[in-house]
């Protein structure tokens, strides 16, 4: 049996490009964004489409340009809960 792959959407996106040290370039065409960063010249298209999930493909080229796997991807999203 495949794992299903959980997509995300544009805000899950950025909050993980961020933590990642991306910024916002510019403008691309449409509704989409160009998100850079200065450490190694990586850069990535992410259509801005609000909390509509990405299609698969696009989702897997973003962490690809991100050089993270889905799953460091969940982990930076949603760090542990540290125990009292």
């Amino acid at each position: 049996m495949s794992k299903k792959l959980l997509v995300a959407n544009y805000s899950q996106i950025t909050k993980v490009a961020k933590k990642l040290g991306f910024y916002f370039c510019r403008m691309a065409k449409g509704s989409h964004e160009i998100w850079r960063r200065n450490k190694d010249g990586r850069q990535t298209t992410i259509p801005n489409h609000g909390s509509k999930p990405l299609k698969k493909k696009t989702f897997k080229s973003i962490l690809k340009d991100f050089g993270i796997s889905v799953e460091d991807f969940w982990k930076i999203l949603k760090p542990p809960k540290w125990e009292k």
